[in-house]
């Protein structure tokens, strides 16, 4: 499901992924049977190739790596989290446009 643009995270590298990078790093937290996660994946295509250089999209499969939504109190999908020097700065839940979330992060960079 991800695209050259958008990386994939699992529990066992998303510290490392999270805090090793120099860009804001926006988390969609989603799963194979949600809707709204399906919704949302060519929002997060459109806002990745926007913003190539200016911030990572990376998505994490909640039912293949439960810790990491578990660590960080994920409780509904779509979930997006921002990312930025490996601390938490914004999120945002359920379904939105690319314009939304690209407001959201430009207030990070």
């Amino acid at each position: 499901m991800a695209s050259e643009n958008i990386i994939t995270l699992s529990d066992a590298d998303f510290k490392e992924k999270i805090s090793g990078s120099e860009v804001p790093v926006l988390v969609d937290f989603w799963a194979e049977w949600c809707g709204p996660c399906k919704m949302i994946a060519p929002e997060l295509e459109k806002l990745a190739g926007e913003l190539t250089g200016k911030v990572q999209v990376a998505k994490i499969n909640v039912d293949d790596n439960r810790g990491t939504p578990g660590e960080y109190q994920v409780m509904s999908i779509p979930t997006m989290v921002l990312f930025k020097d490996g601390r938490e700065v914004e999120r945002i839940i359920g379904f939105r446009k690319a314009d939304e979330l690209k407001k959201m992060i430009e207030k990070h960079l």
